[in-house]
């Protein structure tokens, strides 16, 4: 399973969401503390999403550590936050569970208070730490993945 790991990835570098949801599971079920849960078509979406409006993104992985059920890789964002213009350096790390030779499960984890400083500054500092900040950042990242389905039409 480590070869689908290193391929979702790749793709992922490549900005290739395509090819990245085609190692989901059609039931999978993804999380990360920036969108909160997302389940099947929504969390192909997200890296859809991601992929189209990402600015300047670097990704890189290591550590891929899997079996045939379950496995584990850390990865790297390196972006530009596009609602403040902020440099973020992400490092995030990620579990993973299999299912008929695909992810079924996805769950990245990351410092959001860390994450939250970065791309808000003094504001995420002082709040992104809060379970209200995180509340209102799935609330602000699920309405713009629900914005995205809508004008793709997916």
């Amino acid at each position: 399973m480590n070869i689908i790991i290193e391929q979702f990835y790749s793709a992922f570098q490549k900005l290739d969401a395509e090819e990245m949801v085609k190692y989901y599971h059609a039931d999978i079920e993804f999380e990360d503390p920036a969108f909160g849960k997302l389940n099947s078509d929504k969390a192909k979406n997200m890296w859809r999403m991601l992929c189209k409006s990402s600015k300047e993104l670097e990704v890189t992985f290591s550590n891929i550590n899997c079996d045939d059920k379950k496995g584990s890789a850390n990865w790297e964002a390196k972006y530009i936050f596009s609602k403040t213009g902020r440099k973020i350096h992400n490092k995030i790390t990620a579990e993973f569970e299999f299912h008929d030779g695909k992810i079924i499960k996805h769950k990245d984890n990351f410092n959001l208070h860390k994450w939250a400083a970065q791309a808000f500054g003094l504001k995420g500092l002082l709040f992104g730490w809060t379970p209200v900040f995180k509340t209102k950042l799935n609330a602000e990242t699920n309405k713009l993945l629900d914005v995205f389905e809508r004008r793709n039409k997916l």
